[in-house]
């Protein structure tokens, strides 16, 4: 199988000098469905602003096997979809149709392709009949699904998550659930919902203070408790 995301060595430190990453390695197979768990502020938010260039720090990384050169970054950016925790930070349009629109026209396509891509992203989040409705006035759980749907309309190959249940009513976080199990592209999903990660994903990798502390099988990596609260996680009951 083909590598979809490549880490070798990376580090970064933000222009006040924290160290926020130190050596990460790490490879994510095409198909994968990975959690990246750990505790606040161990890194993983900005290892995930590394996969579209927001962020760049030393090391190497490879996206589908290109390096996040500029001239790059374009398509790395076509091929990584990121849905934010807040999905507000997403969602700036007057309608869900012009926010999950907002890509593919960016991407230069014709109107008929647009509005395919469209349909098929919203379809994808069972949201198809709310094209005309404001975003800002959709409930949290129907926001974080239009923000899917606008990364989704870009067609990635991978989908990186940062914190989807976040908020999250246990109806809203269940439908979220459903959804994500369905998505067929390599998920890589930054949370703290351990009970989400044990039904969702196979693969677990702990980060805590900048450095891969773990990186398995999810259930095995569960089965060890003291290692868990050892990188400030516990396991609800």
């Amino acid at each position: 199988m083909k590598e979809a995301i490549s880490i070798n060595n990376l580090s970064y430190s933000y222009p006040d000098g924290h160290q926020a990453l130190t050596g990460v390695s790490l490879q994510i197979t095409s198909g994968e469905k990975v959690a990246l768990i750990g505790p606040n502020g161990a890194g993983k938010s900005t290892l995930l602003l590394h996969l579209n260039g927001i962020l760049s720090g030393t090391g190497n990384i490879k996206i589908m096997g290109l390096e996040p050169t500029q001239e790059n970054l374009p398509i790395i950016r076509a091929l990584v979809g990121l849905v934010f925790q807040n999905p507000d930070d997403q969602l700036f349009s007057p309608t869900v149709f012009e926010d999950v629109a907002y890509g593919p026209i960016y991407q230069g396509l014709d109107k008929i392709t647009v509005q395919s891509r469209v349909n098929q992203a919203l379809d994808d989040v069972h949201m198809r009949e709310y094209q005309e409705r404001v975003s800002h006035h959709l409930s949290l759980g129907e926001k974080k699904r239009i923000a899917i749907a606008t990364v989704l309309s870009m067609q990635p190959e991978i989908l990186i998550l940062d914190e989807p249940s976040s908020g999250l009513d246990p109806r809203a976080r269940r439908e979220l659930i459903r959804l994500l199990r369905e998505l067929p592209q390599t998920l890589l999903v930054a949370t703290h919902d351990l009970l989400l990660v044990r039904e969702l994903l196979p693969r677990a990798v702990v980060i805590d203070g900048g450095r891969v502390a773990a990186d398995g099988d999810t259930a095995e990596i569960f089965s060890d408790s003291f290692r868990l609260e050892s990188h400030g996680l516990e396991l609800p009951t």
